[in-house]
């Protein structure tokens, strides 16, 4: 501002001196110019008295003389009779000059244009004389011009001065303006007190603060409900400029790549991550399409959508929604290998009863050994009709599709019930099967219980050895109620510790298949304790059985948490 001030006035100042110098030459060459159409008027009347009291012997006299005008004589007919300059000889008639006519016709006449004989610009003024001869006077307009530029030097250096001194006058004067002006209180700017043409301004600045103020403390208070809303969903949210740079990044975002919230705002999207997915949902959105892909980052799988900003193109904004989807793939991929299990498990049973009652109805049996056949279809009828009921139950419980109320039940009373249905399956191969514990209640409910129970009692006896251990305890410990199924069978490998509890997961396929068994026994039993908000302990070592451990929480526990 103070350049533009000092700038402004002195150019306004150089303009003014510049200006009135011209103004004062033009004044003086008009002057001058007037100056020395009155002298050669004078002269052509001091000419035309002599002619008229001397005759013709004046312009012999004027030919020795040295005069700054120019001197000539006319004949009444154009011809040149005499000339101060040249000779009369060799001039043209000038009975066709303006001057010439006028004063032939009038008296006198007057005429400014080129001179043929010096090619300057030329005044002429022409009296008639007594005897009708005209006299002519006249003096080149540059003659104006030479004594008008002897004033041009002592113009320029007062020019210059008054120029230097103005510059100094000016840089003062802005100082002078600007100080207070820097001084201003922008803050508080009623309680400035420096020009009365700035109390206008400062008021409205005044009220802008205010208003300012207030659209702060609304985008503060945006800000912050934006921030709460972002960082308590479980999506990662980024917005970006239309450069692609950072603008926010919410808390889980950050977690899934890995960074920090404040080291990354203003930053490149892709510095965070490099992936093609990421690439390409940035760029599209940049030119104002809606963009979908997935990505990996580490073992999770990822779905990303990225949204222009008002659709435009190219795009103002985008906006990243990065949702974790590892788990709903993993489901996914759970029940493609469910169906496909499904498909297989119940296909096995079907073809052999298919196999058995074509045998039988092409007449290919035996009469003696048609019940041998009919108690395999029997036999694949009944593993069947048990393998639909365990998908049936484990769909239920994946979808917690369960229409029975939790109960307080005596955990220990329904292992008593579940032991006395497999009392002959362990008595058939010598299993020394036994109960102990106290009375625990749980809230549950009682049919999945018994499931449970039924499961890991009957996996300990049909894989175990003959006349092996089972024993089933049930007892309190602390805040929990543990069920406790032991055996003393061959054991589950390690390797194949960690998915026993997969659907139609087997240790032994072929003994398993000898045995009746479903696959489908522990995954019940996990999906039942997950229901009812337990934990499974799985202890096993080859050779010395297998020991699974069932944490349920306590029904005072329950109500305490309930209440």
């Amino acid at each position: 501002m103070k350049k533009r001030i000092y700038r402004s006035m002195l150019l306004l100042i150089i303009l003014s001196i510049l200006s009135t110098a011209f103004l004062i030459t033009g004044f003086i060459y008009g002057e001058f110019y007037a100056r020395m159409k009155q002298e050669v008027r004078n002269e052509a009347h001091f000419v035309s008295v002599g002619f008229n009291l001397n005759g013709e012997k004046i312009f012999s006299e004027l030919a020795d003389q040295n005069f700054s005008s120019r001197i000539t004589w006319i004949a009444s007919d154009g011809t040149v009779l005499f000339d101060s300059s040249a000779d009369p000889g060799s001039m043209e008639n000038h009975l066709d000059r303006p001057e010439i006519s006028d004063a032939l016709n009038n008296g006198s006449g007057e005429a400014v244009h080129l001179s043929r004989t010096f090619g300057t610009q030329t005044f002429y003024h022409a009296i008639r004389l007594q005897d009708g001869t005209v006299v002519r006077v006249s003096a080149r307009v540059n003659s104006v011009f030479k004594s008008v530029l002897n004033f041009i030097p002592y113009i320029t250096v007062i020019s210059v001065l008054v120029i230097i001194l103005t510059m100094i006058i000016a840089n003062l004067l802005t100082k002078k303006i600007i100080v207070p002006l820097n001084n201003l209180n922008l803050e508080d700017p009623l309680s400035n007190d420096v020009y009365d043409e700035l109390s206008p301004l400062l008021s409205r600045m005044a009220k802008q603060n205010e208003q300012i103020e207030l659209q702060f403390q609304k985008l503060r208070e945006k800000q912050e409900e934006f921030n709460a809303i972002t960082e308590n969903v479980d999506e990662g949210i980024i917005i970006l400029n239309s450069k692609g740079q950072i603008l926010s990044i919410n808390r889980k975002a950050a977690f899934i790549f890995g960074t920090e919230l404040k080291d990354n705002i203003n930053k490149h999207i892709l510095q965070l991550n490099r992936s093609i997915p990421l690439q390409n949902a940035v760029e599209a959105a940049m030119k104002g399409e809606t963009y979908e892909d997935t990505f990996v980052k580490g073992d999770n799988t990822f779905n990303i959508l990225a949204s222009p900003v008002k659709g435009q193109k190219p795009a103002e904004g985008i906006i990243l929604f990065i949702l974790d989807i590892t788990e709903r793939q993993t489901a996914e991929k759970l029940r493609r290998e469910f169906s496909a299990n499904v498909s297989h498990e119940l296909k096995t049973p079907l073809t052999s009863i298919s196999g058995y009652a074509e045998l039988m109805m092409n007449g290919l049996v035996k009469h003696e050994d048609i019940s041998v056949f009919s108690e395999r279809i029997y036999n694949e009828t009944r593993h069947l009709i048990r393998l639909v009921d365990d998908i049936i139950q484990i769909s239920k419980l994946d979808e917690k599709n369960i229409n029975f109320e939790f109960e307080k039940v005596d955990l220990f009373e329904v292992v008593k019930e579940t032991a006395e249905k497999l009392t002959l399956q362990a008595l058939q191969k010598g299993i020394d099967f036994s109960v102990k514990g106290q009375k625990a209640v749980i809230s549950g409910v009682r049919q999945i219980l018994q499931e449970i129970v039924f499961n890991l009692c009957d996996n300990a006896i049909k894989y175990n050895y003959e006349k092996g251990i089972v024993e089933v305890i049930v007892r309190k410990s602390d805040e929990n109620v543990i069920l406790t199924v032991k055996d003393n069978g061959p054991g589950i490998p390690k390797e194949h510790q960690s998915r026993i509890f997969e659907r139609f997961y087997r240790v032994d396929k072929s003994h398993s298949r000898d045995t009746g068994g479903t696959g489908l026994g522990l995954s019940i039993v996990k999906h039942g304790v997950e229901f009812h908000k337990g934990k499974i302990n799985l202890s096993s070592e080859p050779g010395k059985g297998t020991t699974v451990e069932v944490v349920f929480k306590d029904i005072q526990t329950t109500d305490k948490l309930d209440t």
